[in-house]
């Protein structure tokens, strides 16, 4: 499902790190923009190239699919009658990434369901928007996400590096020992995955494991705050398992002690241990 109307937030960080001071910025006319379906104001924000990578909608590039896709996305949530929560915003340099949590009726259930949007603004007249969630509480299914980004230098500093070895060595201890006493992880397909404290996230990283080893990713990039270092990545190995590469993007939150207090996951990739 397209999330457009909630790129704002995204964009609206980004504009912010790459707008010259007293440069036209109509911010407010953008925001309208998508409220009402409407692009035209959009198209004036940004004249140059808009592109947007959707798990469910593919990549819409220029003003004519944008068009399109925004009048889908407008129709979409309305159906399911979505609330959107923003629950945190990481900026650096020219891109931003903003997680969502998506309150919505599908077949008449209530769902939460994560989603993460990153912005990125090339020049000062273009932006690029990269989507990131899980489509299984929707339609029961995991879906295939080829990669957007190429593997790429993306440096991994202090704790977030410690867990990124310990996944990839399928050390379950090592990877505990990176979280708070009562940190978390949450997986995507929504908040009733979550594993909290040192029992949970052992039980959680030992079934993670348990078939064949730890999981390889490629670091595609980082954008890093201080507090949280959102990562992009290509799962491509889970255990003894070669998977064909698949993108994501996980958020990790340090807590004041500089351990992880959170790690958030938005991908569909589908694990070997799914089933157990």
């Amino acid at each position: 499902m397209p999330w457009f109307p909630e790129f704002a937030s995204a964009v609206e960080l980004v504009r912010a790190q790459t707008r010259a001071a007293g440069h036209a910025d109509p911010v407010g006319q953008y925001f309208t923009a998508l409220n009402r379906g409407d692009t035209r104001a959009l198209e004036d924000a940004w004249p140059g190239k808009v592109v947007v990578y959707d798990p469910h909608s593919g990549e819409v590039r220029g003003h004519r699919q944008l068009r399109r896709f925004v009048k889908r996305s407008q129709s979409l949530l309305a159906e399911r009658h979505t609330r959107v929560e923003t629950v945190a915003s990481t900026v650096a340099g020219d891109r931003a990434v903003v997680e969502l949590l998506a309150h919505m009726v599908s077949d008449g259930r209530e769902l939460a369901w994560p989603v993460a949007v990153v912005a990125e603004s090339p020049d000062d007249r273009s932006v690029v928007f990269r989507s990131y969630f899980s489509e299984r509480s929707i339609d029961g299914q995991r879906h295939l996400r080829p990669p957007i980004l190429s593997a790429g230098p993306a440096h991994l500093d202090g704790v977030v590096g410690v867990f990124q070895e310990a996944m990839a060595a399928g050390d379950a201890e090592a990877a505990v020992r990176t979280f708070t006493r009562d940190g978390y992880y949450r997986e995507p397909i929504g908040p009733q995955h979550t594993h909290r404290g040192t029992d949970e996230l052992r039980a959680f990283f030992r079934l993670c494991f348990s078939a064949g080893g730890g999981i390889g990713f490629e670091h595609c990039a980082v954008t890093d705050d201080g507090v949280r270092c959102a990562l992009e990545y290509n799962c491509v190995r889970w255990g003894n398992h070669d998977l064909p590469p698949q993108a994501g993007v996980a958020v990790y939150e340090r807590g004041d002690d500089g351990l992880l207090a959170a790690v958030r996951v938005y991908d569909d990739v589908r694990a070997p241990v799914e089933d157990r």
